[in-house]
């Protein structure tokens, strides 16, 4: 007849499961020894703040259920280092995990005026970052650059399908990320703020890029409707259309003084300096570019728009730069692996 102890594993989620062993070892002194492997399914608090750099560490308390300890004494058969020496031996593949120690602990446990021992261990395992990095991380900082490079990209409208394109491959990682965290942390993990700005920041972008040719069409609407004052216009009645009202319609605007006193001198003269023509002739050119009219206030418009485009995009590519790069340093520097 041999009386077993009531232990029990309190993290444990489902019913421990492993191969029973059959023997046991009696001394002359009393003393008995059982040696059995249990599979035991824990659940664990998991800290995600610092996911794929962190560092979990799980406990696995035994205690007994009935019995204070002035019936049973808990008292661990080795200390850390032998338990963690014992773990590096017996374990055959790691996974996602590296198996850092672990710590053996004992303490008390207060219940209805009884006191109970518990040995507790300490589990510490590290998180193998490298393929989060390569499959998530890294494709992000990717996109971040196409999206830098897009400034240089002189057609306005392939610009904007460019950028549209990138955001939607970050909202396909964003899935992907909904998959891999846990559901619920009590901490903001640092990779969804890292998703999460630089989304934004792409987002600021093509919102600038929207605002640029909007601008740009601004311009050329600008340019392209600019006409010269009514004083300046010499229009003949058979090339207009429309009655003596205000909205007529009329296809000739000035005649050039190509013929003028000037020019015929220059003609009537077969023999002359070269050098003396050609400066009789920027003479008449500048003559006849003061009497064109000036560009009227549309067209000078248009000019301040395209102005205000470059003062646009220079100044948010800076700002968009400088940014990135603080932020990239802060959150790099709040992932350094301790």
């Amino acid at each position: 007849m041999l009386w077993k102890p009531d232990l029990y594993v309190l993290e444990t989620a489902e019913k421990e499961d492993g191969p029973l062993n059959p023997f046991l070892y009696i001394t002359h002194d009393g003393n008995v020894t059982m040696e059995d492997d249990h599979k035991i399914v824990s659940t664990c608090t998991m800290n995600v703040h610092k996911f794929p750099f962190d560092t979990q560490t799980c406990h696995i308390t035994v205690s007994s259920i009935n019995h204070s300890d002035k019936e049973i004494k808990l008292v661990p058969a080795s200390n850390s280092s032998k338990a963690t020496q014992v773990a590096r031996e017996s374990i055959l593949t790691q996974g996602e995990w590296v198996f850092l120690n672990i710590s053996v602990s004992m303490e008390k446990d207060h219940y209805e005026g009884q006191t109970f021992d518990r040995i507790k261990y300490t589990i510490s395992v590290k998180r193998m970052p490298l393929m989060h990095f390569i499959n998530f991380q890294l494709p992000i900082l990717f996109f971040l650059i196409l999206d830098l490079a897009s400034f240089f990209i002189p057609d306005r409208g392939e610009k904007l399908c460019f950028k549209v394109t990138v955001l939607l491959g970050i909202s396909v990682l964003l899935l992907i990320l909904n998959d891999i965290l846990p559901s619920k942390s009590n901490r903001c993990p640092l990779i969804a703020t890292y998703v999460i700005v630089i989304f934004s920041f792409m987002l600021l972008s093509l919102l600038e890029t929207i605002l640029v040719i909007y601008l740009i069409n601004m311009s050329s609407e600008q340019d392209t409707k600019w006409v010269q004052r009514p004083e300046d216009l010499n229009c003949e009645t058979d090339k207009c259309k429309g009655d003596s009202s205000d909205d007529h319609i009329c296809y000739s605007v000035m005649e050039a003084p190509l013929e003028t006193p000037m020019l015929k001198e220059i003609y009537s003269k077969e023999k002359m300096n070269d050098m003396h023509l050609l400066q009789m002739i920027l003479e008449e050119l500048q003559t006849i570019k003061q009497t064109l009219p000036p560009l009227t206030l549309k067209a000078q418009t248009g000019q301040k728009y395209l102005g205000m485009v470059k003062c646009i995009n220079r100044l948010f590519f800076v700002v968009y730069l400088i940014s990135i790069s603080l932020f990239l340093g802060f959150i790099f520097r709040e992932w350094k692996v301790e």
